[in-house]
């Protein structure tokens, strides 16, 4: 029979119609959401990125204001860019393309980023009220795993959830997202990772499987409960092409549902950042 592909360039166009309907809001209120995006340095697949958010913005009709800095600057002169940008009025959500150069602090530059504008969802205060059940921001791609599976029909409450990652952008808020006495959520998780043992034994327990470790092709078909649905968030270059952190044709044959890679997790990451950016513009409005 195969698996269902959930469709994530589908679902993250009907996100993006929502969004454009609320800048429209906004807009006759005489806010226009502005987004500002830093990238230092020139790696290559950091720059696609830039250049799908920026067009991704011109389409919603949001400001997308771009700085591109030489890979030599300075954290001191980072800090004091996005110090500026925490100041303007103009400016909804602050997005610091990673990865940064060597040199660059990563924790302290999205330290200095305001909650109100950050609209990755990486700050210590928005993971913070993630936790507790009260978020501002929520990661975007997380965020667009959990929005990707409702829109499907497909429900967390009360099934198991393993997550194949522990990181601080992906597997630990997902897991906090889901576990939460709140709808769209209630899921029993376990984390896993690449250390953990006999990671079969976890994995086969799944009703959801969700692989974000960034290993090509690690989850396996026998790795993976009969008529589970199973999401890939990794992206990795093999052999000049992309290939997720499932093992497609394989876990195809056995799951329900299944993500492709690309064309699944990658275009709502996008589309919820869209989301937050309105949400930073109409919380100023509401508050000031």
């Amino acid at each position: 029979m195969g698996a269902v592909i959930l469709d994530g360039k589908k679902v993250a166009r009907e996100i993006k119609e929502q969004v454009k309907s609320k800048v429209e809001e906004l807009v006759k209120r005489g806010i226009t959401p502005g987004l500002a995006v830093i990238l230092v340095g020139d790696n290559p697949a950091s720059q696609v990125y830039v250049r799908n958010k920026e067009k991704t913005c011109h389409q919603l009709g949001i400001v997308s204001l771009r700085y591109d800095l030489p890979k030599e600057t300075t954290e001191e002169e980072l800090l004091k860019l996005i110090e500026e940008l925490n100041a303007n009025q103009n400016v909804h959500g602050i997005l610091v393309q990673l990865p940064l150069p060597a040199h660059i602090d990563e924790r302290r530059v999205l330290y200095s980023i305001s909650p109100n504008k950050d609209v990755d969802g990486f700050h210590p205060y928005n993971l913070g009220r993630l936790l507790i059940g009260d978020p501002l921001f929520l990661p975007c791609t997380p965020w667009g795993v959990q929005e990707l599976l409702l829109r499907y029909g497909i429900d967390f409450e009360g099934k198991n959830v393993v997550i194949v990652g522990r990181s601080n952008i992906v597997g630990k808020p997902l897991a906090m997202m889901l576990v939460q006495k709140a709808k769209g959520a209630n899921a029993t998780v376990s984390i896993c990772h690449t250390r953990t043992k006999n990671l079969h034994e976890y994995t086969l327990l799944a009703d959801i499987l969700v692989a974000a470790c960034g290993v090509p092709r690690m989850v396996k078909g026998n790795m993976v409960k009969e008529g589970a649905v199973v999401v890939d968030v990794g992206i990795n270059r093999v052999d000049g092409g992309l290939v997720g952190d499932v093992d497609f044709e394989e876990v195809s044959k056995v799951a329900s549902y299944i993500t492709p890679v690309p064309g699944g997790v990658g275009p709502m990451t996008i589309a919820m950042l869209m989301a937050n950016t309105v949400k930073a513009a109409e919380n100023l409005f509401q508050h000031g």
